[in-house]
């Protein structure tokens, strides 16, 4: 242990403090307005709804806590405990070369992260959902997820990562920009070919029918001066009952994508104005914002990384005794977290403001009626609680809470 063991120790109770004192207070929140519908909806939302909401809340926070506790002990058993200095002197036992040790060190400590995570998932999916309605996956379809997600880490992951633990080695003190290109590169190649490539590996998109929906599309799409590679359904109902819609791809191969169970539960008007609000993010530049903003901060990421890789402490003082590129890499991944807990609120509150812009944009295209009772039946068909903690709302909301965004949103009326 040295001064840098106290410094993350001290990030990590902070850090995780302040996540359990949040996640407190949004239960007790959500708990003390559970009896009562908040007036703005009491037209809209039942009572029975809206205590279904709260506990679905409730639930979800505390089997949260629980992963935060799993999550505290692991990282702590892999740093302080030596799980990766064991992890890594048993693959150089058999001599391979630094990157492929380093790909199968990292890969292995991956993999008992999936697995200690899976009892979390199957309680979310086969207990929580199922409880309140919205599990339609079986354990089959689970199994398939879960090994055709673990399949596409390894067929395109593992290269990735290769190849910059190669870039670590044979590029000098400037491995941390090459690798900087690199992964920004990946991350636009992977959105330009998620829509086509990878998401038809999951779900079924069938182009949305000919008729009156699609030509109010067509005629918004139009006004607003977006190209898209279609409009499509998705068969989200085949695991879940939650709604949405987005966008996804880049340039010309991109999308819109509706959930079947969204376009099950709005009418026309209402599509037009949810599809106009995603359309403002897109008319505000709000994805390109955000890609420069994470591209800024994963500079500045790898950076620090970069100093922090020459320096002994950073590994001894975590735990591991034999430093190498591909610890440095795990661990900055592990540790990174504690430190930048309390820039959380600030990505958020952009974001809430984003959302508050796509929302003036869609008043302007559409009616804000009916974004107004588009946005009411998401709140109500997802469970999303209308009563947050104002405090765990600013920390972790990239959506303003209902009652704020609806408050917003009928001056345009």
């Amino acid at each position: 242990m040295n001064t840098f063991t106290y410094i993350f120790l001290i990030a990590l109770v902070l850090s995780y403090s302040v996540q359990f004192w949040l996640s407190r207070r949004q239960s007790a929140h959500v708990l003390k307005h559970r009896t009562e519908v908040p007036e703005a909806f009491t037209k809209s939302i039942t009572l029975e709804a809206h205590q279904k909401a709260a506990d679905y809340t409730i639930e979800k926070g505390k089997l949260g806590d629980i992963d935060s506790v799993v999550g505290i002990v692991f990282l702590l058993a892999l740093t302080l405990g030596g799980g990766i200095s064991l992890v890594f002197n048993y693959w150089a036992s058999f001599e391979l070369s630094p990157i492929m040790a380093g790909i199968a060190s990292l890969g292995s400590v991956f993999a008992i992260m999936s697995v200690l995570e899976l009892p979390t998932t199957l309680y979310q999916t086969f207990v929580i959902e199922e409880k309140y309605g919205f599990n339609n996956s079986t354990v089959k379809q689970f199994i398939i997820d879960q090994l055709m997600q673990l399949a596409l880490i390894a067929i395109i992951g593992l290269p990735l990562l290769a190849l910059i633990l190669w870039v670590m080695d044979a590029l000098g003190s400037s491995w941390w920009v090459w690798t900087w290109a690199i992964l920004i590169s990946f991350s636009l190649l992977m959105s330009w070919l998620y829509p086509t490539l990878i998401a038809p590996l999951f779900n079924k998109f069938t182009p949305l029918e000919d008729g009156t929906l699609k030509d109010r599309i067509n005629q918004l799409l139009e006004r607003c001066g977006f190209c898209s590679n279609g409009i499509f359904i998705m068969d989200g109902s085949k695991r879940s009952g939650h709604g949405n819609a987005y966008f996804t791809g880049m340039g010309s191969n991109k999308r819109i994508v509706f959930f079947d169970t969204l376009a099950e539960s709005l009418d026309d008007d209402e599509m037009e104005a949810v599809l106009a609000h995603e359309l403002g993010h897109f008319k505000r530049k709000h994805v390109i914002k955000m890609l420069v903003a994470s591209s800024i901060m994963s500079l500045i990421s790898l950076g620090i990384l970069g100093w922090l890789i020459t320096q002994n402490w950073f590994f001894t003082g975590l735990g591991v005794d034999i430093p190498s590129n591909a610890a440095a890499l795990l661990l900055f991944m592990l540790v990174s977290p504690a430190f930048t807990t309390f820039m959380t609120p600030i990505s958020a509150y952009f974001q809430r403001k984003f959302e508050f812009e796509a929302d003036d944009f869609a008043a302007e295209h559409a009616q804000a009626s009916k974004l107004i009772s588009g946005l009411v039946k998401l709140y109500k068909e997802n469970a999303s609680t209308l009563t947050p903690d104002p405090l765990f709302s600013a920390f972790h909301y990239s959506h303003p809470p209902a009652a704020i965004r609806i408050a917003h949103l009928e001056p345009k009326l």
